[in-house]
Parts: structure tokens; sequence; C-alpha cells
């Protein structure tokens, strides 16, 4: 089974935290999905007798995008492989594009899976993060789209400057009344060269530090637990079987192709796995859609190994301990880190797996290292 991701590199205003590749402003929207067009048929190839899964479109803010550019992109696509009969096609939105006629646009386009980029349903938390929503906003489409598509998906950040345990239960508590399908909780991370850093390298803003982003976490690992919803993957929460089709089966490595600048793929066949990158500028991508492609690697054996182990931590289906014995890679480091994590409750063993605690979801990225370098 296949997964396809389009990424769409268009946005009103870039937000402090951000630094995804996107470009602000709408006059090339038109010539993109031409190039797009084009990029795609010269990608039949990766398509062709392929029954796809899920799609997942992504950015930028799809959602800002005309919906009648993302129906003829779906409707060629849907001419090159075959659509599984229950397909997910996920599109990320923001509150402030959405009103009821766009959702009912979006629905009867085929997608199935809105993805809201709410962040929050509180004024001060969406007023820190620079959100171009309001709070009602972000309640209203919640609750529009959860009457109009099959899935429902919310984004959460917490640790924004200012919060505390309380700001944040109240924000928990906004969402949770909303009951939609899935949420994920985000910590706030301040990544290089965006606003967000700038400000802080500056002393403007301070964000909470990483025992209270702990303390910030924990209480949306047990609210979302005690209502139902299933701690499948670090950051995400869904309520049974309302798990993302597209970020599962990557987590999982199955193969995907990627659409748009910046966007990635992965190829799997029996001799090799490959991951392939496109270009990461508008300007190139339009210039030469057809050969997108600025990054290829065929994994190491060494990479699968360490892609494997990362990755498969993050989920909640474990990692199989006679995969490390099969690499040769279960030796006295890594027994003794197993022992440790068991006794700190990081992780636990049950049949032959190693499963991430909810403590241990808090330290996923440290557990993995250790068990990859020893």
């Amino acid at each position: 089974m296949l997964t396809l991701y389009l990424h769409i590199p268009f946005c009103k205003a870039r937000c402090s935290y951000c630094d995804f590749y996107l470009v602000t402003g709408t006059e090339h929207i038109d010539a993109f999905f031409s190039a797009l067009s084009l990029e795609t048929a010269s990608r039949s190839a990766d398509l062709k007798g392929k029954r796809v899964g899920a799609i997942h479109i992504g950015g930028g803010t799809p959602s800002m995008v005309p919906v009648h550019y993302l129906a003829a992109w779906l409707e060629g696509i849907a001419g090159m492989c075959s659509f599984s009969p229950d397909i997910e096609i996920a599109l990320e939105a923001n509150p402030e594009d959405l009103d009821g006629k766009k959702m009912d646009e979006l629905r009867a386009a085929g997608i199935t899976r809105l993805s809201i980029g709410a962040q929050s349903f509180l004024p001060e938390k969406l007023h820190v993060l620079g959100r171009a929503h309001t709070a009602l906003q972000a309640q209203q489409v919640t609750v529009g789209a959860l009457q109009r598509f099959e899935s429902v998906s919310v984004d959460l950040i917490c640790g924004v400057p200012g919060e505390n345990l309380s700001i944040w239960s109240a924000d928990l508590d906004k969402a949770l009344s909303l009951r939609p399908h899935h949420i994920s909780v985000y910590m706030l991370s301040v990544e290089p060269k965006t606003i967000l850093h700038r400000k802080i390298a500056k002393g403007m803003v301070t964000v909470p530090d990483d025992a209270v982003q702990a303390t910030l976490f924990e209480r949306a690992q047990s609210e979302l637990l005690l209502n139902g919803y299933n701690h499948y993957e670090v950051s995400n929460f869904s309520l049974p079987g309302y798990h993302s089709r597209y970020n599962l089966a990557t987590w999982k490595r199955e193969p995907y192709v990627g659409f748009g600048p910046s966007a990635h793929s992965f190829f799997v066949s029996e001799e090799s796995e490959v991951r392939t990158a496109n270009v990461s500028s508008l300007v190139r991508y339009l210039g030469a859609p057809a050969n997108a492609v600025a990054f290829h690697e065929e994994l190491s054996a060494e990479e699968r190994f360490t892609e494997q182990v990362f990755l498969s931590l993050r989920i909640n289906s474990g990692l199989d301990v006679d995969f490390l014995r099969k690499e040769n890679k279960l030796g006295h480091s890594r027994l003794q880190s197993i022992t440790r994590f068991e006794e700190s409750g990081w992780i636990e063993q049950q049949e032959g797996r190693l499963y991430l605690t909810e403590k241990g979801f808090l330290f996923a990225d440290l557990i993995a290292e250790k068990f990859i370098f020893g």
C-alpha cells in the first residue's frame, strides 16, 4: 500500500515559531498548480499499478487555496493509480480560511479528514502565537467540521511564552468539550532562525523551561487518556480507529511519494530503500517541476537500523527485541540500557517487544539514541 503527500507552500504570513518551507502571498498559486500537474505526470511510473491508502495535503496552508485546484489534482492522481475503497484524504486547514461553504466544497472534492491548526482555544495564547484566527473561530470551525467530515483532528501547542498549568488545563478542557476524533499535542519548539528564536535571543520573550513543559505534557497525557483517547505516537492521540493513516504509515516506514517543493519521498524494494527530497524553492520548482528532486539517498544497513529503532519507539506498536538480535545490535550496553529504562519506568517489555510508557514518551529521543549508539 502506498501513501501520498502534497506540500502546498503558501501561507498568508509566517507564524513566529514556524520553520517549514513556505512563501507568503497568493500570486503564484496558479503557476504552482500548473507546475504540480507536470511534476505529477512525470512521476506516473511511481504510481502506476499501485494502490493508495492515504493522501495528506500539508504545507503551508492548503486551506487558503481555491478548492477547484485540489479537486483537479486529486482527480488526476486517481487516474494514475487505484484508491483504496476507504482511502483517507486529509487536508491541513486554518480556522480563518473555513466557513460552512468552504468545508462543503472540500468534502465534495473528496477530503475525508480535516486537520485543523487551532493551536489553542484561548485568546491570550493565540495572540502570543501570532495566529490570525480567534478562539471563537477555532471552536465554530471544529464544530462545523465534525458535522461534515468522517475524521477531524485538532492541533494544540503547549508551553507558549507565559503559559502555566492552569492556562494549559483550560485550553485542554475547551478542546475536549468539542470531542474531535484526534488531537495532536506539540510542545513549543524553538527552532533556529525563526521569529520566536530571534525574540528569545533579544530577551523580548521567555518560554517555560523543560520541567514546566514536561508537566504540561503529562497533564495532556492524563486528561486525554481519561477521556478515551489512545496515545499512539509521541505527539498524537486519537479515539479508537481515528489515527492519521498517512502519518502512521510513515512512522512504520511504509513507502510514500511526495509532491511539491520540499516534499520528501520514500521508496522501498527488495534491493534497496531510497529517500528523496524535492527542492525547497518555489522559484526553482516552477522552473523545472519534472526535475524537482534535489536530494537522493540510498540508505545503508546502518541507516535502516537507525530509522527502524527511532521510528518504532515513537509509536505504541513498540520495537521488536528480535530485530535488535537479528541485526547483532543487542550487545551488553543495550541490555544495560533496557534494564535501566525499565527501572526508571520509561519502557516495559511485553511478548518480546519494547514499549515506551506514558512517562517514557517524554524521553523518546534519548531512549532511541541509547539503543542506536549503545
